[in-house]
């Protein structure tokens, strides 16, 4: 099984409208894409790609396949998703801890799922399933959540932890996610982190967020990824680096996407915190 690394920097989401900016800023950083912009045979967006890749570390970050859902994984997208990995050789593959299709329906949305002893044994098997076909490890991300299930009798955590340890795979941590859940829920933020397995963390996202109330008038956080990472965000984020040491971390910026000096912009400031962490375990 391939178990390439990204290397511990700042990266981007490519988006086709900086192809140029980027190339001409020539952004030190890695690139991640979402793979199912990329399952054509060819045309401008493989044509782009394959120039990129020449320079930089790839990330591809899947959106489809749909873990976490109680029926068989799709086939033809595990096949779509062997070439696209064969073709350009990430340096790292990611999936969501979610489903998003059901008999058949995709239903274009990353939706939760219970944390139990059966929906932990159902995402083991597909996990196991996506990383054999694939022939790479695979990393996990925790979602952004909006509602919790009653069955639920395992934290969020030690699910992934578990996951971990009876796959293999390793783990996204997206901070952002965290925090929304956690301001969604009514829980701490830093005492999730606290309990996540750290050790298996391959690479970090970091996103912006909206902000919207519920019925009762209490905030809302939604995972928009429409906006700058906010000052809690990036916060959690160097805390996190102060136990963890630099890790490869990702600007996600899907929606209102900004001009190419605004995002650059963002990821040097994560590049800036990552070259701190990095000075503080020298130092220690």
């Amino acid at each position: 099984m391939i178990r390439t690394t990204l290397p511990a920097t700042a990266g981007v989401g490519f988006k086709p409208e900086h192809f140029d900016a980027l190339r001409a800023d020539r952004f030190p950083g890695f690139l991640e894409v979402h793979a199912e912009n990329y399952m054509g045979a060819g045309g401008p967006p493989h044509a782009m790609l394959t120039a990129l890749r020449r320079d930089h570390a790839l990330s591809v970050h899947g959106v489809g396949l749909s873990i976490g859902g109680a029926g068989p994984l799709d086939r033809d997208h595990l096949q779509r998703l062997r070439v696209l990995c064969d073709r350009y050789q990430p340096e790292s593959f990611s999936e969501h801890l979610a489903w998003s299709t059901h008999e058949g329906a995709f239903l274009n949305d990353l939706l939760p799922l219970p944390y139990t002893a059966e929906t932990l044994a159902r995402v083991a098997e597909h996990v196991d399933e996506t990383q054999t076909a694939l022939q790479r490890r695979l990393l996990l991300e925790n979602p952004a959540t909006y509602v919790t299930f009653a069955e639920s009798d395992v934290p969020e955590t030690a699910f992934l932890a578990e996951i971990a340890r009876r796959t293999g795979c390793g783990l996204l941590l997206d901070v952002n996610n965290v925090f929304v859940s956690a301001t969604n829920h009514g829980w701490s933020a830093e005492a999730y982190l606290a309990d996540f397995p750290v050790a298996h963390v391959g690479e970090i996202h970091l996103a912006g967020h909206a902000q919207d109330e519920d019925d009762a008038g209490r905030p809302l956080l939604v995972d928009a990824h429409g906006a700058a990472v906010a000052s809690e965000v990036w916060a959690l984020y160097e805390r996190l680096l102060d136990r963890t040491g630099p890790l490869p971390t990702l600007i996600e910026w899907d929606n209102d996407v900004p001009e190419w000096p605004t995002l650059a912009a963002e990821a040097h400031r994560a590049q800036q915190a990552l070259d701190r962490a990095s000075r503080s375990r020298r130092a220690a």
